[in-house]
């Protein structure tokens, strides 16, 4: 069993969504996408958040999600930060 569960990090992620205002994630597959990217940049050799000695890159970036170490971004602010991306280059 996966821990925490998904519905913790659910929680975890929308614990800053204001009442009336849209959450974040709403389902599993959202949590799957993130933890999944921020595995891949953990193996291609970015900065662990969290002590992830002896642990695989995916159950670090759950234990950096569950931690509020890493944050999901929503579509205007994914779309925002890619506009500031391609600003920069």
């Amino acid at each position: 069993m996966l821990h925490p569960s998904y519905a913790d990090l659910i929680n975890v992620v929308n614990s800053g969504v204001e009442e009336g205002e849209d959450p974040v994630v709403n389902s599993r597959y959202s949590i799957v996408m993130a933890t999944s990217k921020r595995a891949r940049q953990i193996i291609a050799g970015d900065e662990e958040l969290v002590d992830g000695r002896g642990k695989k890159a995916l159950s670090v970036a759950v234990e950096e999600l569950n931690q509020g170490k890493i944050k999901i971004l929503g579509e205007e602010e994914q779309d925002e930060q890619d506009e500031e991306t391609e600003e920069e280059a």
